[in-house]
């Protein structure tokens, strides 16, 4: 049976990571061109880096929370042989989809944070009289990407639990059964 308690902490955990996507998305770091007082050159001066520290924290929570699903269904490969049944089936498609959807959002946050903290330092233009075109920055979304896949890996991981837990909860009821009849049989004989 699923543990309800796991199942909680793990939502909780998840839905941090959610409030803390967001939060990064909306502080990217931003730049503004300032003129050396010589006015030989201008150069980008960027605000602080507090995505960068926010965008990590929430990839490292939900890595955490990954982990712990994984290790509580040991990796769906290494228990014991699961029934082929509905339950097997729909807990095989979600393992997948909860793998495949961790690894997007690990790829936005991570590396949204690290294009993030490239950009905060300051890069000098050389350009004479004009202004340059552009500082570069994070483009906008890479976070609330993560956000949003964070959802979907939340939304995979509960359901993937849940779907190996009653194909195990299944198992375990026609072991047990399967063991009765046999010892019924072994009476009667």
């Amino acid at each position: 049976m699923a543990s309800t308690k796991l199942s909680v902490v793990v939502f909780v955990i998840n839905l941090t990571a959610f409030v803390l996507a967001i939060g990064a998305e909306h502080r990217r770091s931003t730049a503004r061109a300032t003129a050396d007082s010589n006015f030989n050159y201008y150069y980008c001066v960027y605000t602080s880096d507090v995505a960068t520290k926010v965008g990590m924290g929430a990839s490292l929570l939900l890595m955490a929370t990954h982990v712990l699903i994984m290790m509580q269904t040991r990796l769906f490969f290494l228990d014991k042989a699961l029934n082929p049944k509905v339950p097997r089936a729909w807990a095989l498609v979600l393992f997948v989809g909860c793998w495949i959807t961790f690894c997007v959002v690990e790829v936005c946050l991570v590396g949204g944070s690290l294009i993030n903290a490239q950009h905060t330092k300051h890069r000098f233009i050389i350009i004479g009289d004009l202004l340059p075109s552009s500082c570069q920055t994070l483009r906008r979304g890479v976070f609330a990407a993560g956000a949003a896949f964070t959802v979907l890996t939340t939304i995979c991981s509960q359901f993937y639990y849940l779907y190996y837990s009653k194909d195990l909860t299944e198992q375990s009821f026609v072991e047990e059964a399967l063991i009765k009849t046999l010892a019924e049989a072994a009476e009667q004989n």
